[in-house]
């Protein structure tokens, strides 16, 4: 018996795995892409795929090549990378085995096809590259989107890649392999920070002389120096690697290409932009720790976009919502990477003003939106060879949008550097639009294989064809009157299927009544069934291969003027690309003024000082949620105000609310949003830091308040003048004195000096000592408070019932004087039994925030304990201690007492 794993197609099958061995290959067989061996039963049990068995026992498990979008969606997600072996030749032309190939390796950060995409979300791949100085190390990143051919540069200290890459949807992270094939450890530090799948690559691949070559190769360029880098810039090493690293995943070959069935061009990157650096000083940075914290892509909880920040702008076109997915990426990127440039800010708030101001304006500009589709990943489809019909003709339509949206902006001034752009870009692609619109009908189908995309009319050869195959029927009609006239049998039907051609059919009846009638006019029997028999002519038999011919011809011919209108719109991608990035701007304008308008936000007024002064602020995801009963609340921070500001306050009264809203105005001021306030004043800022909530990491070996410490250590660590920092109650996961001492000296060093201030800071404690430092440190500290009211009703019986307290939400200045912990706690349905005992417990501790002592660092090991049952010896620092009342004593005067008592022992 032959073995089942030396046929012609097991031969193909073997070289495709061994060159992707890390990749699921799926490998066309007719209808069917088809998984074999290992891959067959990891990805039938992981699908719920019927897996069966091929000749000789071969695991076998397939999914319907129509559906291949759908599986491949469910691979990616479960971080299968997957290779696309092709029939590259027309079965019927093979002899033999069908040539296949290659033509495709879908990865987590190199997705293009509309159906493995969200329109709001991207799917990037990162490279990184290591550059050692001394005892420092840098890395040198180079961000990619295959699908809109964005390519971004950036720098970044070796251990802050995770948060330069934070908010930029990085699914894949490039890196050089170790010589043990591993990552090294600080790249899978990133990779399980963003989530994201991790790929090794040969370390050649991102060699000085191999990457320069790369790009100079693909941007058909002799030097990079216009692109803003050097021969020497470790940066081109990162790009190189990518743009590697592309050419084989998207099977980049041109001959390959044009004889792949399906494909309408060849594959190319053409689409690829030439690279820019992005600076820091470009950006208001804000790290993962804090995207995550403010919830500005997706809920913590949930883990989706709804109540996010970003989903008050995905929502309903004209409540909030963008028009298009280029719109919806663009406010992301906004969000996650706020500009840090007053001139570009000022830019954005000037076009969401006027399009505030005039809601008329914004819907006419929305309606002449609303046909555009998503331009740039359409552009990316194109480049390489990938785009469908439908494609082609909404490219076409939206390029065609474009002209009546310039004229709009005409009449705008603060869109008139947007208007040029269009203009210019439309001089350049308006021929697209014509051409499309000119040889393609209006609903085209959703794959070309059928044909029916051009249009009659456009090419004299096509319409031959066409002609024939419409005619047929007629002819069909014709014959079938005259063979029954001719031969007396007026039951007699000519059809068509698929499988046996056309036929004449007579009843079983007539066919046995027939018989020498039949056989005296010629026709062959082709085809018995229960009650009828079928028979061809030579007549039938040569207008079936004529129609055959002209069929096929049809969509051949077909297939050449498509492939030709496919090119003549790749020669203009440069201005299609810039026509997606001014329209995508239009989009997030109009979203950023349908949210200004419908809940009166205002423009914040933007300045390089360091102030942040925000009236009657809201926050703008809960001041939805509320429906009005939302309590707004104002900011001081900076200029002639202090800048730190330290809140206490109850538990549920909403402190962290209220410095989350801070940091969510003062970036949607960067984004170039209005703001949910009834004015604003928000000076630059470089950095927006949180520290907010508990968490762990304890597969690193985190505890919570290791996680805590490593986050404040990040902000003390990089805050400047011009950071905002937010700190929601540091210290809680330790001791109350160890956690004091620390929020303490935290305080005061964000607090910074007179000559040497600090980042403007909102600290939420409820560490009611901390509130001396207003006195300690006045005019760099001051005290905020979440204000409630305290009641006592009265039961059934007249008499006092339990105390209660009413959350009034509204900081004003000064200190709170308790946490009513206790009561919160009863509010949530802590038993009865509980409260009563820690109420008990807590006026047995008598702690009080009267007067409070300066925290003191270190201080000398005290002598060991004398037993609580050693009779207390005649000593001063005896009788002093009898002095004290325990019950007006803080934690803090507490200790001030112990070094006294100290220094009274020491100095007998």
């Amino acid at each position: 018996m032959n073995d089942p794993k030396q046929t012609p197609a097991m031969k193909q099958f073997f070289r495709f795995k061994e060159q992707h061995p890390d990749c699921v290959l799926l490998f066309r067989m007719g209808d069917f892409y088809e998984l074999f061996f290992d891959d067959a039963e990891l990805v039938a049990g992981q699908l719920g795929l019927t897996l069966t068995q091929r000749t000789g026992g071969v695991p076998l498990a397939g999914v319907p090549h129509h559906q291949l979008d759908t599986y491949l969606r469910k691979l990616v997600a479960l971080g299968h990378r997957v290779a696309i072996a092709d029939q590259i030749q027309d079965p019927k032309d093979a002899k033999g085995v069908v040539d296949r190939a290659v033509t495709q390796v879908v990865t987590p950060g190199t997705l293009v096809d509309d159906g493995l995409l969200e329109g709001a979300a991207a799917s990037r791949l990162a490279a990184v590259h290591f550059t050692e100085s001394g005892d420092a190390s840098a890395a040198s990143i180079a961000v990619v989107d295959a699908s809109t051919g964005e390519l971004t540069l950036l720098d970044a200290e070796s251990g802050s890649i995770a948060d330069a890459l934070a908010g930029r949807c990085v699914g894949e992270v490039l890196y050089a392999e170790t010589a043990t094939g591993e990552a090294p450890p600080r790249v899978r530090r990133v990779i399980e920070s963003l989530g994201a799948h991790g790929t090794g690559r040969a370390a050649w691949h991102f060699r000085r002389d191999e990457s320069l070559e790369m790009l100079r190769s693909q941007f058909g360029v002799s030097t990079l120096e216009g692109f803003g880098l050097t021969d020497a810039d470790p940066a081109a090493h990162a790009a190189g690697a990518a743009i590697r690293y592309l050419r084989e995943t998207q099977a980049i070959d041109d001959d390959a290409a044009r004889s792949r069935p399906g494909s309408f061009a060849a594959s190319t990157l053409a689409h690829l932009r030439p690279p820019k650096r992005e600076t820091t000083d470009s950006r208001c940075v804000i790290d993962a720790v804090s995207l995550r914290s403010l919830e500005i892509e997706q809920t913590i909880r949930e883990g989706t976009t709804i109540g996010s920040l970003l989903g008050l702008f995905l929502g309903k076109a004209g409540a909030g919502g963008c028009r298009t997915a280029m719109g919806k990426r663009l406010v992301r990127d906004w969000l996650c990477r706020p500009a840090c440039d007053i001139a570009a800010i000022e830019s954005r708030h000037a076009r969401v003003a006027a399009l505030t101001e005039d809601r008329r304006f914004s819907r006419e500009l929305g309606d002449a939106l609303a046909p555009v589709q998503d331009i740039a990943r359409i552009a990316g489809r194109v480049a390489l060879g990938r785009c469908s019909p439908r494609d082609v003709v909404g490219l076409g339509r939206s390029v065609a949008a474009a002209g009546p949206i310039a004229e709009l902006l005409e009449t705008t001034p603060a869109f008139a550097e947007t208007t040029g752009r269009i203009t210019a870009a439309q001089a350049q692609a308006g021929p697209v639009a014509d051409r499309i619109a000119a040889e393609c009908v209006d609903e085209p189908p959703a794959h070309l294989r059928d044909g029916g995309v051009i249009r009659d009319g456009i090419d004299a050869e096509l319409d031959e064809a066409r002609t024939l195959r419409t005619d047929a029927s007629a002819w069909l009609a014709s014959y079938q009157a005259r063979v029954a006239t001719e031969l007396g049998l007026p039951g007699i039907k000519v059809g068509y299927n698929k499988v046996f051609g056309y036929y004449v059919e007579l009843s079983a009846a007539q066919a046995a009544n027939a018989k020498a009638t039949i056989d005296g006019a010629g026709l062959i029997r082709k085809q018995t069934l229960k009650n009828a028999e079928r028979f061809i002519t030579p007549e039938l038999k040569d207008f079936e291969e004529k129609v055959l011919r002209a069929e096929g011809r049809s969509l051949e011919r077909e297939r050449e003027l498509f492939g030709a209108l496919v090119r003549f719109v790749a020669e203009r991608l440069a201005a299609l690309l810039e026509l997606a990035d001014a329209l995508a701007e239009i989009d997030a304008m109009l979203a950023f003024a349908d949210r200004a308008a419908k809940f009166g936000w205002t423009r914040p007024a933007m300045t390089e000082s360091r102030v942040l002064h925000i009236d009657e602020g809201r926050h703008p995801v809960l001041e939805e949620t509320l429906a009005g009963d939302f309590v707004a609340n104002g900011v001081e921070l900076g200029g002639a105000h202090a800048g730190l500001s330290l809140i206490t306050g109850p538990n549920m009264a909403g402190k962290s609310t209220y410095i989350r809203q801070v940091a969510l105005i003062a970036l949607l001021a960067h984004a170039g949003s209005f703001v949910p306030a009834a004015s604003a004043t928000v000076g630059l800022c470089d950095r927006i830091f949180t520290r907010v909530g508990a968490d762990d990491a304890l597969h690193r070996g985190q505890s919570t308040f290791m996680v805590e410490m490593i986050e404040t250590a990040n902000i003390l660590n990089h805050a400047t003048d011009s950071s905002l920092v937010i700190l929601d109650e540091i210290g809680r996961g330790t001791s109350t004195l160890d956690g004091l001492s620390l929020a303490w000296a935290i305080a005061e060093t964000l607090a910074g000096t007179d000559d040497s201030p600090g980042p403007r800071t909102l600290f939420a404690t409820h560490y009611h000592e901390l509130t001396d430092l207003d006195e300690r440190l006045p005019g760099r500290v001051a005290n905020l408070h979440v204000t409630v009211r305290e009641w006592t009703p009265k039961g059934s019986d007249g008499a006092p019932g339990e105390p209660e307290i009413v959350f009034l939400h509204r900081v004003a200045p000064g200190r709170a004087d308790q946490s009513y912990g206790i009561q919160v706690a009863r509010l949530a349905g802590v038993p009865k039994a509980v409260t009563e005992r820690a109420k008990q417990v807590l006026d047995s501790l008598a702690v009080q925030h009267g007067p409070k002592a300066t925290p003191v660092a270190t201080a000398p090991r005290p002598a060991p304990q004398l037993s609580l049952f050693t009779e207390l010896l005649p000593h001063p620092a005896v009788d002093r201690l009898k002095e004290v009342n325990l019950n007006e004593c803080s934690p803090m005067a507490a200790f001030e007492l112990l070094r006294e008592l100290r220094a009274m022992v020491d100095e007998d």
